[in-house]
């Protein structure tokens, strides 16, 4: 499996293009902006997803532009998340950067514990709320890795001060990862990837829970 990082958008979010080495089938993941940079990692690559961890601005503004250079590929998301690629209706998230988003519907509705492959590589859907409601986390078991979004950081853990954040369910998304068993690469939405081992040991937020 090929991991490539891009850092876009306004906020800085990382965008990661995914490839099966075996079939150069590809997925992107929080496509926060369009870029000539992006386009041209993707050359040469058969991009079955456009997959989303949440719907925040600084994680869709560049979903259409993909969509619309790579028609055949699927945008998939939560169900609780899913509107927000389309509803005008005003949120914490969309008020910060208005009139920017272009408008498109995810072609996959995904929940918990839903399979996906690309190439030989399968993920599965870890239903993550707290920072968002329809927050997912994307686990290859195979590869050891996990996609966390604006769930787990280094460090730390997405805000819950929005308006359909919870710090509540965000432990609980937080209790669900520390459980998993063994090491495992993370590639959260922002900052730099860690590891579970490395967080279970030095982030306060899972420390708690040794």
């Amino acid at each position: 499996m090929q991991i490539e990082t891009l850092v876009l958008g306004p906020v800085c979010a990382n965008c990661y293009i995914v490839t099966d080495e075996k079939t150069n089938e590809a997925a992107v993941i929080d496509c926060g902006e369009y870029t000539q940079e992006l386009e041209n990692k993707l050359e040469g690559k058969k991009l079955k997803y456009i997959l989303l961890t949440h719907g925040h601005y600084d994680h869709i503004l560049g979903v259409y532009d993909l969509k619309m250079s790579h028609p055949e590929a699927k945008i998939v998301a939560h169900n609780d998340e899913a509107y927000k690629l389309v509803d005008e209706l005003p949120s914490f998230a969309h008020e910060m950067m208005p009139g920017v988003q272009k408008y498109v519907p995810a072609d996959i509705i995904v929940g918990e514990g839903d399979k996906l492959t690309v190439g030989e590589i399968e993920f599965t859907v870890m239903h993550t709320p707290g920072h968002s409601k329809g927050g997912v986390c994307y686990f290859a078991e195979s590869e050891r890795t996990i996609f966390t979004g604006d769930t787990l950081f280094c460090l730390t853990v997405g805000r819950t001060d929005f308006f359909d954040s919870s710090e509540e369910e965000m432990l609980e998304s937080i209790t669900r990862l520390y459980n998993m068993e063994g090491d495992y690469d993370i590639y959260p939405g922002h900052n730099r990837a860690t590891t579970m081992e490395y967080e279970k040991r030095r982030n306060r937020y899972m420390r708690r829970f040794r």
